[in-house]
C-alpha cells in the first residue's frame, strides 16, 4: 500500500484559514474523493499558534500499487477534477509530495485527529538502509516510552524517490494524542526530549507540524 503524505501553501492572496476550509470541504470533497483509485484520503488542517509554518495543509492518501496510482493520474476525475481546481487554492509549486510506506510502532485504541508530525531528512554520509534500521528500531522505541502516547507511526519515503537523486525528505513521524494539550504536556517530557534527541542525532532537517485531521474517505 502506498502511503501518500502530500504537503502544500495557500496560493497568494489566500489566508491560510480560506485555504484549509477550501481543501477540506470543496477540493477534497468535490474533486479528489472522487478518483476511483484512492482507497482512503485525508486532510489535516496545521495548526499554526504563534509560529508561521512552511506549510498550511496535509493530505493523506493510501492507493493499492503503482499501477493503481498511476491509473488514478490518468484518470478524468483526477486531470479534468483535482489537478484542474489546484490553481484555485493552492500555491501548487511550492506543494511538496511524497510516496511512502507506513511502519506503524503503536496501534491506535480509539480515533484521535491531532497528531504531530515530524518530517526528517537524514544527515549526509548516512546509509539509506541505515538510517532506515535506526529510525524504526531506536526512534522507534524511543517513541513508545512517550508519555500520553495514543499511536504512532513511521512513514519511511519509498525507494522509487531516489531514481534520479535524493528525496527531499526521507521519513515521516506522526505522533497522536488525545489533543493539543497533551501533545504540549508530552514536549516537555523526558521521554520525549529523548525522542527528539535522537531524531536531531541524525538529522540535517527536521520540520515540525501540529495537525487536525479530517477523514474524507
Amino acid at each position: 500500500m502506498i502511503h501518500q503524505l502530500i504537503f502544500a501553501t495557500p496560493r497568494p492572496g489566500m489566508t491560510p484559514e480560506n485555504f484549509q476550509d477550501y481543501w477540506i470541504n470543496v477540493h477534497a470533497r468535490n474533486f479528489a474523493s472522487k478518483i476511483p483509485q484512492i482507497k482512503k484520503y485525508k486532510v489535516s488542517r496545521i495548526l499554526t499558534g504563534d509560529e508561521t509554518p512552511i506549510f498550511h495543509g496535509m493530505a493523506e492518501i493510501w492507493l493499492e500499487n503503482e499501477t493503481e496510482q498511476l491509473a488514478s493520474l490518468q484518470s478524468d476525475e483526477f486531470i479534468k477534477g483535482a489537478r484542474a481546481d489546484e490553481p484555485k487554492w493552492a500555491a501548487f509549486w511550492a506543494s511538496l509530495c511524497l510516496d511512502t510506506t507506513t511502519v506503524p510502532i503503536v496501534q491506535a485504541d480509539g480515533d484521535y485527529k491531532h497528531k504531530l508530525v515530524y518530517l526528517i531528512k537524514r544527515k549526509g554520509g548516512i546509509p539509506l538502509q541505515v538510517f532506515r534500521r535506526y529510525a524504526q528500531d531506536t526512534v522507534g522505541a524511543s517513541v513508545r516510552n512517550i508519555n500520553g502516547l495514543k499511536a504512532a507511526c513511521l512513514c519511511v519515503a519509498n525507494d522509487g524517490l531516489y531514481a534520479v537523486g535524493e528525496s527531499r525528505f526521507d521519513a515521516a513521524y506522526q505522533l497522536w494524542f488525545a489533543n493539543p494539550d497533551e501533545a504540549s504536556k508530552a514536549k516537555s517530557s523526558n521521554g520525549f526530549a529523548k525522542f527528539v534527541s535522537e531524531i536531531n542525532d541524525a538529522s540535517d532537517s527536521v520540520l515540525e507540524f501540529m495537525c487536525e485531521e479530517n477523514t474524507i474517505i
